[in-house]
């Protein structure tokens, strides 16, 4: 479990066993929070970093009306906004969408991390802007994808980002999510999150039960939405980083 942030981190390349020894070190102190529990709640000042060891963490705002709108998915090994701590308060909320267990890392880690580790601040660097490049994707997708189209997107981009720190197989992984929680992802109503569900399933591009999603032709699916996994940018960085060229640093004040 502890091995995640590892995985996920070291795609960036460069990072030494004494840099893999700090991430473990960091993410000792771990607690296990329920479903559908406010890690962070929009007007809070953020103290500390949520890194998510297992389960499913979304990032959301509710709407004047009440409707949730969920802007980002946090897998294991993924670190809930990087920089939250240099706001003054937030402007949304992080909550888990199923049981979870998670370590808050306080700001003054983060900075030490950054200050004194130049490959795991290359590396958090690399993590905060393929962030980016996700949440400019699922813009792309709410504007230009019609329903099926944008949920197949998702399942794609899920199955990539599982597979990068070992929990999803070649053809699946665990999905726990509700209908609702896909609606608010994908900006549909649940009435036709289902009908979008039946419509993959009679293509026989999806199976999904028991709480698990199959699919039987990856390639067939990521054709039929267009997936191209470069936002992702999952290609491996293995030149050697300067340490002058590349320490970076997030001041948290």
């Amino acid at each position: 479990m502890f091995d995640t942030l590892i995985r996920k981190l070291s795609i960036a390349g460069g990072l030494t066993e004494g840099d893999h020894e700090m991430l473990r070190r960091v993410s000792v102190r771990s607690r296990q929070v329920p479903a559908r529990q406010d890690l962070t709640t929009e007007g809070d000042r953020p103290e500390n970093v949520h890194l998510v060891l297992s389960g499913f963490v979304c990032r959301y705002k509710i709407l004047p009306r009440g409707q949730r709108h969920i802007t980002a998915l946090m897998v294991p090994g993924d670190l809930c906004d990087l920089h939250v701590a240099i706001l003054d308060e937030m402007d949304h909320s992080i909550a888990t969408l199923t049981p979870c267990t998670v370590v808050a890392i306080p700001r003054s880690t983060i900075r030490d991390l950054t200050e004194n580790r130049p490959r795991i601040a290359h590396a958090l660097w690399w993590a905060t802007l393929v962030d980016e490049a996700v949440l400019r994707e699922w813009l792309v997708g709410l504007a230009g994808r019609e329903a099926p189209e944008r949920m197949a997107h998702l399942f794609c981009e899920l199955l990539l980002r599982m597979q990068a720190v070992g929990l999803a197989e070649e053809d699946g992984y665990a999905l726990p999510f509700t209908q609702i929680d896909l609606a608010d992802m994908l900006g549909l109503t649940p009435v036709h999150v289902n009908r979008t569900l039946q419509h993959l399933r009679s293509e026989d591009l999806i199976v999904l039960k028991k709480r698990r999603l199959e699919i039987p032709d990856a390639a067939r699916l990521k054709a039929f939405c267009g997936f191209d996994p470069t936002y992702l940018h999952h290609t491996p960085r293995t030149k050697n980083l300067n340490s002058n060229q590349h320490k970076l640093q997030i001041s948290a004040s």
